[in-house]
C-alpha cells in the first residue's frame, strides 16, 4: 500500500465505525493488519474480532446483558486505538512526508541515549544556571558552554514527544517530572505541550490526550494556555470519536467545572475564529494597502517644503497636507480599519512577519514553538545590557508573537552596529512608555495576561501551519476553525453560558453567515427567541440566497414585533425575489403606510407592478414618484417603458428623450427604436437598433433576442410582425454583410 491507500483506508474504517458498521470496519482493517504483517498486532486484531462475535451471540441466543452497549463501545474504542497505530506503523514504513521522514531520522541524532538521560543533562544545566555568578568573568565560557550544551537538547525533547507513536514508561515518567510544578524550564514545558499537540493531530491516542488533559491544569500559565488551544483543535478534530471514551468526557466536565478554565478556552475560542481573518488581512495588506502606499511616497516627498520645515518656529509643525493625501488617496480608511481590526485582536502582523522566516533559525522545527528568551543563545548578543530599547518593548508587547519576536531580533542582528544603536535609541522612550501601559493593564484586568499568551501561541501555531517550509505536509489545523462550534466540546463549554450566543454575534459581524446560522437556530431552540433574533437569522439566510429560509424567519420575527419597517421591507424583498409580486405590493404598501414618501419604496412598488403587468397601474406610481424626483434617470427610463407598453407613444416618446440626452445605454437606444417603429420611422428605428449594437459590444445576437422579447408589445402598438422580422433582416446585413 501507499500513502494515500494507506489514508484512505483509516478514513474508511472510522467512516464505517461512526456508521454504526462494526463487521465492516473488521474487514478493512484486516487489510492493514496483514500489511503490517506484525505478530503482536496480528493478535491483538483477532482477539477483538473474537470477542465481538461472543458478544454477538449472546446478543442472537437473546441474552439481555444491560452492559451491551458499554462493552460494544468499548470495542469500537479499542479498533480505534488499532486503526490509528496501524495507520501511524504503515505511515512510519511509506511515506514520504517530512513528519514521517523526520520520524525515521531522528533517533539517529539525539544527544543521548535515553530520555532519562535526557533529564538529567536538563537538570544539570538548571542547578549549574543557580550555581554560576555570571559576574564572574572566568564563570563566563563555562556558563556559554552549559547554555549551547542545553539548547542542543531542546530539539530532541520536542522530537521524542512529538514524532513517537508510543510513549513508552520512561518517556510518561519524563514527561510527569517536566512538567511538574517544581521543574524550573519553561521553555521545555512549553517545547512538550507544543510537541504532544502535534502528536496528538498526527495520530489519536487516548492516553496522550488525558496527558494534554492534566497539563491543560498547569500551575504556570504560559504551559496552561498551550495546551487548553492545543485541547480546542484536538477535540474538534476526533469530535466523532470521542464519545467512544466516557473517561476523557468526564476530564473534560471535570476541567469545566474550573471558571477560570473555561473562561480561557472562551477567549481562546473567539481567537482561534479569528484567525479565519488573517488571510483577508495578510491578502490587503500585499494587494491593497503596501501598493498604494508605494504610490504615495513620490507624492508625499513632492509635497514635503524641506526649507519650510527646518525653520526654528515650525520645526514641530506637520504638514497638513500629509493628512489630506492619506484621505484622498482612501489609505487612511483603510489603516483605521486595520488599527480596529487589531484591537479586537486580530493578527496584523502575519504579511510582514511571513517575509522575515528564512533564517536557519526556522529549519529546526522546535524553533517554531519557542517561547520567546532573551537568553537564547540566537538573539542573547541584543540584550546584554539593561538599557531600555526597542528590544526590551518586545518582551512586554503582546501583540507580536515569539515567532515574530525572534524574526525581528534575527533581523536586527544584521544590521550595522552604528544603525541598531540608533535605531535602539529612537524607541527607548516608547519603550519605556509600552511597559508602563503593559503594567497598567495586567493590574486593571487580571485574565489580561492569559489572553495575551493565548492570541501569541494561536499566532506561532498559525505561522507553522501556514508559512514554514514543509506546511504542505502538514494536515492545516486551521482548517476547523470555523467547525469548533460544532462539536460536543463546544456543546459542554457553552451549555450553562452565554458563548454561543457571543459565538454567534461574532460570527453574524464578520459575515460567516453560515455559521452564524447554525449558532442562531440551536439558540432559538434552546431559548425563547426575540424578534432581533429572527430579523438577523433572517438575514443571515438572506445573505446566503436561502431566500425561502430568511422569509420564514422575518414573517416569525414580524410576528413577535409587528409593524417594524425594516422586517417589513425584508419581508417584501424577499416575496419580490421569490416571484410573489402580490404579496410584496401588499408588504411594501403596508411599510410605505408606515413611513410614508419613502421613495425607495415607492419604486419598490412601482417595480413589482411591473412584474406583475399591471402597467397603467406602474405609470401612475412612477409619474408620482418623478415629482419627489424629477431627474431620476431610472424613473424616466421606468415611465417611458410602462408608456410605450400602454401604447402611449407621445408620452413614451417624451421621456425618453431626456433620457437620450443623458448618458443612454443600449438598451434605451433599443427602445427608442421600438418608439420609432411605432411611428412608422423605419430609418431611424434601424439608425437606433444599430447604436443598441455597437453599445452592446457588437452584440447582434444580443439585440435580436431582446427585440423579439418585445415582439408582443411592438404589435400591440400596431407594428406587423412582418415588418418586425423585415427590418431585423436589415439589421443583420447591415451589421454582418454577406462576404
Amino acid at each position: 500500500m501507499n500513502a494515500s491507500q494507506i489514508e484512505s483506508t483509516y478514513k474508511s474504517v472510522i467512516s464505517l465505525l461512526l456508521a454504526g458498521k462494526l463487521k465492516l470496519a473488521f474487514d478493512k482493517t484486516r487489510l492493514l493488519v496483514y500489511e503490517l504483517n506484525r505478530g503482536d498486532i496480528k493478535d491483538n486484531f483477532e482477539d477483538m474480532v473474537r470477542n465481538y462475535r461472543f458478544m454477538l451471540q449472546y446478543f442472537v441466543a437473546g441474552v439481555d446483558d444491560p452492559e451491551r452497549k458499554t462493552i460494544y463501545n468499548k470495542q469500537v474504542a479499542k479498533l480505534i486505538n488499532l486503526i490509528s497505530t496501524l495507520k501511524e506503523e504503515l505511515m512510519f514504513r511509506n511515506s514520504t512526508n517530512f513528519e514521517y521522514t523526520q520520524k525515521r531520522y531522528y533517533p539517529h541524532k539525539l544527544h543521548f541515549q535515553s530520555t532519562s538521560a535526557l533529564f538529567d543533562s536538563l537538570q544539570y544545566f538548571h542547578k549549574q544556571s543557580e550555581l554560576v555568578d555570571t559576574t564572574i568573568s572566568l564563570e563566563q565560557s563555562g556558563t556559554t558552554q552549559s547554555r549551547y550544551n542545553f539548547e542542543k537538547l531542546l530539539p530532541d525533547l520536542f522530537a521524542i514527544y512529538w514524532l513517537s507513536t508510543n510513549f513508552q514508561e520512561e518517556d510518561k515518567a519524563v514527561f510527569q517530572k517536566i512538567t511538574h510544578k517544581d521543574y524550573p524550564g519553561i521553555v521545555e514545558k512549553c517545547l512538550i505541550t507544543s510537541a504532544l499537540t502535534l502528536n496528538l493531530w498526527r495520530m489519536f491516542d487516548e492516553e496522550k490526550l488525558i496527558m494534554l488533559l492534566d497539563i491543560c491544569q498547569h500551575e504556570n500559565i504560559q504551559i496552561r494556555q498551550r495546551a487548553l488551544v492545543g485541547l480546542c483543535f484536538i477535540y474538534t478534530k476526533y469530535d466523532d470519536i470521542l464519545k467512544f471514551y466516557p473517561s476523557i468526557r468526564n476530564r473534560l466536565v471535570i476541567l469545566f467545572d474550573n471558571s477560570t478554565i473555561t473562561e480561557n478556552l472562551k477567549n481562546i475560542f473567539f481567537l482561534i475564529i479569528g484567525t479565519s481573518e488573517t488571510d483577508k488581512i495578510t491578502k490587503r495588506m500585499r494587494e491593497e494597502i503596501l501598493p498604494e502606499v508605494m504610490k504615495m511616497s513620490p507624492i508625499i516627498k513632492d509635497k514635503l517644503d524641506a526649507e519650510n520645515l527646518i525653520k526654528s518656529d515650525e520645526w514641530g509643525e506637520e504638514n497638513p497636507e500629509w493628512n489630506e493625501i492619506l484621505e484622498q488617496s482612501g489609505i487612511a480608511d483603510k489603516l483605521q480599519e486595520l488599527t480596529e481590526l487589531q484591537l479586537e485582536g486580530a493578527d496584523v502582523y502575519m504579511s510582514t512577519f511571513s517575509m522575515l522566516k528564512n533564517f536557519s533559525f526556522f529549519n529546526e522545527t522546535s524553533n517554531w514553538f519557542l517561547p520567546f528568551d532573551p537568553e537564547y543563545s540566537a538573539v542573547e548578543s541584543l540584550f546584554q545590557n539593561n538599557e531600555k530599547s526597542i528590544l526590551t518593548a518586545f518582551l512586554n508587547n503582546s501583540i507580536i508573537c515569539n515567532s515574530d519576536k525572534y524574526s525581528f531580533c534575527l533581523s536586527v542582528m544584521q544590521m550595522p552596529q552604528t544603525q541598531r544603536k540608533m535605531m535602539s535609541n529612537s524607541f527607548k522612550m516608547e519603550s519605556e512608555q509600552l511597559e508602563e501601559i503593559t503594567k497598567d493593564e495586567t493590574l486593571l484586568k487580571p485574565d489580561i495576561a492569559a489572553r495575551n499568551i493565548a492570541r501569541q501561541y494561536v499566532q506561532d501555531l498559525f505561522r507553522f501551519f501556514r508559512i514554514n517550509p514543509h506546511h504542505t505536509d502538514f494536515q492545516d489545523i486551521f482548517k476547523l476553525s470555523l467547525k469548533m462550534h460544532n462539536t460536543t466540546f463546544f456543546s459542554l463549554l457553552s451549555s450553562s453560558s452565554e458563548i454561543k450566543t457571543q459565538v454567534a454575534e461574532y460570527y453574524f459581524t464578520k459575515k460567516l453567515y453560515s455559521q452564524a446560522i447554525n449558532l442562531f437556530s440551536e439558540i432559538i431552540q434552546e431559548s425563547e427567541p426575540s424578534a432581533a433574533l429572527y430579523q438577523k437569522i433572517g438575514f443571515a439566510y438572506q445573505q446566503n440566497s436561502q431566500i425561502h429560509d430568511a422569509l420564514q424567519a422575518y414573517l416569525k420575527s414580524d410576528i413577535i414585533l409587528p409593524d417594524d419597517v425594516w422586517t417589513i421591507k425584508k419581508i417584501a424583498f424577499c416575496y419580490r425575489i421569490i416571484g410573489d409580486f402580490e404579496k410584496a405590493i401588499e408588504f411594501y404598501k403596508h411599510a410605505d403606510f408606515l413611513k410614508p414618501n419613502q421613495v425607495n419604496t415607492k419604486i419598490q412598488i412601482a417595480k413589482c407592478l411591473v412584474r406583475s403587468d399591471k402597467h397603467k397601474e406602474a405609470l401612475q406610481a412612477y409619474m408620482e414618484i418623478e415629482q419627489s424626483a424629477p431627474d431620476n434617470e431610472m424613473v424616466l427610463r421606468s415611465i417611458s417603458w410602462c408608456a410605450f407598453v400602454t401604447r402611449n407613444i407621445p408620452q413614451a416618446e417624451y421621456y425618453l428623450e431626456k433620457i437620450l440626452s443623458a448618458l443612454p445605454t443600449n438598451n434605451d437606444f433599443l427602445n427608442a427604436g421600438h418608439i420609432a417603429l411605432c411611428k412608422k420611422d423605419r430609418k431611424g428605428a434601424l439608425e437606433f437598433y444599430k447604436k443598441s449594437v455597437e453599445l452592446s459590444d457588437g452584440n447582434l445576437q444580443l439585440n435580436i433576442d431582446q427585440i423579439n422579447s418585445d415582439k408582443g408589445y411592438l404589435k400591440a402598438n400596431g407594428v406587423d410582425e412582418d415588418e418586425i422580422s423585415l427590418l431585423l433582416d436589415e439589421l443583420s446585413f447591415t451589421i454582418e454583410p454577406l462576404e
